[in-house]
């Protein structure tokens, strides 16, 4: 008997894998991304500590104004953001966790803009 499984468990699974051979150090923190279908979440983290460093999403604003973050455009200011607030903690180099998502669209748009902005990975 085959067991259906969902998408979002399919990439928790690619994720797992991707995460064998992922590690953030202090030197080079690992840039996670998480994307929601309303909101694009990324955090900077050291796994050898098991601590965020820094994190940025879509979802950051003023209260009780209703936000977009699932286009590329959002994606593409969390980029910055994230870039910005990690250069400010001293962090200039990253390894860069896609999540299991594809390599496309959103993740794809956030990578390039931390790459503009002075990340590099």
């Amino acid at each position: 008997m085959l067991t259906q499984s969902s998408k979002n468990a399919n990439r928790r699974h690619v994720h797992e894998r991707i995460r064998k051979k992922l590690l953030g150090t202090a030197e080079r923190p690992r840039l996670n991304v998480y994307r929601s279908l309303n909101h694009i979440y990324v955090q900077i983290i050291d796994d050898l500590k098991g601590a965020t460093i820094v994190s940025a999403n879509s979802a950051e604003g003023k209260k009780g104004e209703r936000r977009t973050g699932g286009n590329v455009a959002s994606a593409k200011e969390v980029g910055k953001a994230i870039a910005e607030r990690a250069k400010a903690k001293g962090v200039t180099k990253v390894v860069f966790d896609r999540g299991g998502y594809i390599y496309h669209g959103r993740v794809k748009a956030l990578a390039n803009a931390a790459r503009e902005a002075g990340l590099q990975f």
